[in-house]
């Protein structure tokens, strides 16, 4: 029987969203090779948007801790939230998908092919959203110092370092996509 829900939001249990996870997992390991790479290169893309966006609101400001770091970090989620309404395939989020494989709902084969398959596509994406940038001249100002201070300072990360954040960075967009 149909639940009526007065709040009109959509509360689960744990479980109930494991579960969901899990079904994801599975449907995503079944996409057909184009329509993997397609929504793959989207999720670059989205990511992209939520990456300059960080950047233009970054831009001309104390890049240290802060209000407007903290205002950085609320705008950049706007790639993440460009990926989930949009349906978009993300390599961090698809990390979720060794639930499916721990219960043996996918293989190993599929899983990996799905990571290998949505991280090149997430690459294709970044970077087509890149040189279309590039191309309409937004990095010979402010914009692309900013960018430029930024990649410049993840480059100097020593490599430990740069890997828990990685790793802390991958926590939470599948904490944000459970």
């Amino acid at each position: 029987m149909l639940e009526i829900n007065p709040t009109g939001l959509d509360a689960y249990k744990p479980s109930q969203i494991a579960e969901q996870v899990e079904s994801s997992g599975v449907a995503k390991a079944k996409l057909p090779i184009v329509r993997l790479l397609i929504l793959a290169m989207l999720a670059g893309a989205f990511i992209g948007l939520g990456a300059a966006a960080y950047t233009m609101v970054m831009t001309g400001v104390d890049a240290g801790f802060g209000p407007a770091r903290f205002l950085g970090g609320i705008v950049f989620s706007l790639g993440l939230i460009l990926v989930i309404v949009g349906g978009a395939e993300l390599f961090t989020g698809n990390a979720l998908m060794v639930m499916a494989a721990v219960d043996r709902l996918i293989k190993p084969s599929e899983l990996v092919r799905n990571w290998i398959l949505v991280y090149i596509g997430n690459f294709i994406g970044a970077v087509g959203l890149a040189v279309a940038f590039a191309l309409t001249g937004i990095f010979d100002g402010a914009f692309g110092a900013t960018a430029v201070a930024i990649a410049k300072a993840k480059v100097a990360l020593p490599w430990h370092e740069a890997l828990v954040r990685g790793i802390l960075c991958n926590v939470l967009v599948c904490l944000a996509v459970w």
